[in-house]
């Protein structure tokens, strides 16, 4: 599907679905009615975006999540009650578009119920001509910049860990996040849950 125009999803009729794949798996931030794992077939996630803001600066970026093209991705499809939906896209373009580094699209998303129902979702696609589009790095780069990364949501290690806390708690795992967070782990450092503040 294509991408949205600013104003086609905020009055467009109905709930509305959002897809989580990163931190607004574990911390959404907006009332919702339901929470459903879901499957996206079509782009991945991927620590591919330098984080300028949230988890760095620009003089030490940090790494945060993007969907990339190819693959699939497990998250979580969030159902937002149709009178919510206009101040819920405003809280995620406010959180999630600091910087401009995703496109916002809808994308079909597969509800992993008892329903499996395919359902069309708001999603927060990298934008690989921005910027702070990382594109592929090696584990060893990623562990770097995780290291480093430190913005106004604190250290970029307690993004990646917490993430993979909700991985594991939905019954999968993403293998190259979970040997990332192996990493931090054995560097000694505790990994202690973040403080509740705005991401990316």
């Amino acid at each position: 599907m294509s991408e949205i125009t600013l104003s086609s999803i905020t009055t467009a009729k109905g709930d509305l679905w959002v897809f989580g794949y990163g931190s607004l798996m574990w911390r959404p931030g907006f009332a919702f009615e339901e929470r459903v794992p879901a499957r996206l077939v079509g782009e991945h996630r991927a620590l591919c975006v330098y984080s300028f803001v949230h988890r760095g600066t620009p003089e030490k970026p940090g790494l945060v999540l993007g969907l990339d093209r190819g693959g699939a991705c497990r998250g979580i499809a969030f159902r937002v009650a149709e009178k919510n939906r206009a101040d819920v896209v405003a809280y995620l373009r406010a959180r999630e578009q600091v910087t401009s580094v995703y496109r916002e699209v809808m994308r079909s998303v597969w509800l992993e119920n008892d329903a499996r129902a395919r359902v069309s979702a708001l999603a927060y696609v990298v934008d690989r001509g921005h910027v702070q589009y990382a594109g592929r790095l090696s584990l060893t780069e990623q562990h770097r910049h995780v290291v480093q990364g430190h913005g106004q949501s604190g250290a970029n290690r307690d993004y990646v860990t917490a993430t993979v806390k909700a991985i594991e708690a939905e019954g999968f795992r993403d293998a190259q996040l979970h040997q990332l967070a192996t990493m931090l782990h054995g560097d000694g450092h505790s990994l202690h849950a973040p403080t509740p503040a705005e991401d990316r």
